[in-house]
């Protein structure tokens, strides 16, 4: 017997001056008045697929058992697939575009257990257009696996292996430095990089780095009030990754950082870099 799910969690690129995301509301409660809808984001940068699986990876473990809806599409009306993915032996399902919008949140719930391509004209709903996939396919999907109905119903299943892969970039050590990318850049300002605490475990409370426009000293610190006017800091962040961060300020707006920049960690000798001073602070073990 199919399983049946009372929660929807959708993110998209949609944004909230047009109607898509209340319509897209609409059609689950129409399908499955039952279920309840949990907007993550509607905020990513329009056809950044990148962005937008880099905010389901960072969220999928607080959702809530359920469909998960994701909608990047960028390729909306081609010959991309619409795919729904279960995970953890169906807890949940990923429902959205096939363009590695949702790979990078598969993997993080521990890989796919089965995936079809949707495509059943019964589960999808009649348009005069096929540049609203989110309305017309994915919505739908949602609802009938919010109602019971099986995966398996929705299309022919697929190889998880077929599906694309998402593209997270990872740092990479050059010359005794190591070498990072600005993964997100969050409301406040800060500047998530692609590395954690481990991988610069010995180096000291102090890293230089060589940023897009300026060379400046980092203190390794647990909170934001640790740094004083002007220090520039690398935070642990609630995801375990470091992030450059000013106190109370924005960082990538001052220091001219956005996603995709490249940021060169340095080590420092023990009396290198700017003068000033430091609180050692320890950092906790990154979260698995």
């Amino acid at each position: 017997m199919a399983r049946r799910y009372d929660t929807v969690t959708f993110l998209s690129d949609y944004g909230l001056a047009d109607e898509f995301v209340g319509v897209v509301h609409c059609v689950v409660r129409d399908l499955a008045p039952h279920a309840r809808v949990i907007d993550l984001t509607h905020q990513i940068g329009r056809h950044d697929v990148r962005a937008g699986a880099l905010a389901l990876a960072r969220a999928i473990q607080y959702v809530p058992t359920g469909v998960v809806l994701a909608v990047v599409d960028p390729g909306v009306g081609t010959d991309r697939r619409g795919i729904a993915v279960e995970v953890a032996g169906g807890e949940g399902v990923l429902v959205g575009p096939d363009n590695g919008l949702l790979a990078p949140a598969v993997a993080m719930a521990g890989g796919a257990t089965r995936a079809v391509v949707l495509g059943r004209p019964e589960y999808i709903l009649p348009a005069p257009g096929a540049t609203f996939a989110g309305r017309d396919v994915f919505a739908p999907a949602a609802a009938h696996l919010c109602n019971g109905v099986a995966l398996e119903d929705l299309g022919d299943e697929v190889d998880p292996i077929s599906l694309l892969p998402g593209i997270i970039p990872v740092a990479r050590e050059e010359a005794g430095d190591l070498v990072t990318e600005v993964l997100w850049v969050d409301h406040f300002g800060n500047a998530q990089l692609n590395v954690g605490p481990d991988d610069v475990e010995g180096w000291g409370s102090r890293i230089s780095l060589r940023l897009p426009h300026s060379t400046r000293t980092a203190t390794m610190t647990s909170t934001f009030a640790e740094l004083g006017p002007g220090a520039v800091g690398l935070v642990l962040d609630s995801y375990g990754l470091l992030a450059v961060s000013l106190n109370q300020r924005s960082a990538a707006e001052e220091l001219g950082l956005a996603p995709g920049d490249a940021v060169r960690l340095v080590r420092l000798d023990d009396d290198a870099g700017e003068a000033a001073v430091v609180t050692p602070v320890a950092l906790p073990l990154r979260r698995q």
